[in-house]
């Protein structure tokens, strides 16, 4: 599992600066207050088992994902669920509420909603149930490797 210092130190190396706060920032409302910005500025990272496949959305806060679209735009056939606690912590290294995009293990695809696109700024967490990262969505798919899609309603 990534610590806070590993993620943090891999984030100011490429440029960025770790939010760190007092408060629990483990959902996108919480997290939002915290940052003082809108519920949709928050980038939730979310895991998802599309049949057995791990799949790792990131989404704007204030939208759901579609199952229908993420198996779609995944090219993956079965039930869309979210896993358990331990299978969040077993498969990405973090504990829900502060699961972030970076340090992600490269064999789990990376989708960012193209919803994120309406912000000039968004905050992904930084591995911490208290942590948020100020980028673009541009910053987000380089640094994740990820691909941009429409997996939201």
């Amino acid at each position: 599992m990534p610590t806070f210092e590993e993620v943090k130190a891999y984030l100011e190396q490429r440029g960025f600066s770790v939010l760190r706060f007092n408060v629990d920032t483990s959902t996108s409302e919480k997290a939002a207050r915290a940052v003082g910005c809108s519920v949709g500025e928050i980038a939730k990272t979310m895991l998802f088992l599309v049949g057995n496949q791990p799949v790792v959305v990131i989404a704007s806060g204030d939208k759901k994902v579609r199952g229908s679209l993420l198996k779609k735009t995944a090219g993956l056939r079965g039930k869309v669920r979210l896993p358990e606690p331990e299978t969040v912590r077993r498969l990405l290294g973090y504990d829900p509420g502060g699961v972030c995009p970076f340090l992600l293990p490269r064999d789990i695809p990376v989708f960012i909603d193209s919803s994120l696109r309406r912000y000039s700024t968004i905050y992904p967490a930084a591995g911490t149930a208290d942590t948020a990262v100020p980028m673009t969505v541009d910053d987000l798919l380089a640094i994740t490797g990820g691909k941009e899609a429409r997996v939201c309603e």
